[in-house]
């Protein structure tokens, strides 16, 4: 089984080939491929490769399928004794990305 632990948008995700992720928002196209250089951690058949903090030589290669909103979460601020109130909405925006082959 091969697999890498990458760092992308702030967060560390760990990765198959032939799997799709959703990550933050990552400018480009639906069909555009795009590489990811942050990876922490591989391993292939048995043999593991750990990097200080990161591995130069490898890197992802992934498809961006689509991009699309995370889904809503709702933040309410209230000061009391005020009769302040404040109720608002937010949606993430997400790119989901298919992940072609790990190149080492």
């Amino acid at each position: 089984m091969t697999y890498a632990i990458i760092e992308a948008g702030g967060k560390q995700i760990w990765v198959q080939p032939g799997r799709f992720y959703d990550l933050n928002y990552i400018c480009g196209e639906p069909g555009d491929i795009v590489h990811l250089n942050r990876v922490l951690f591989y391993s292939k058949e048995g043999s593991v490769k750990v990097g200080n903090p990161c591995l130069n030589n490898i890197s992802i290669e992934t498809k961006i399928l689509k991009h699309l909103r995370g889904r809503k979460i709702t933040v309410f601020k209230m000061k009391p004794k005020k009769n302040v109130r404040v109720k608002k909405g937010h949606r993430q925006k997400l790119t989901r990305l298919f992940v072609e082959k790990i190149i080492d």
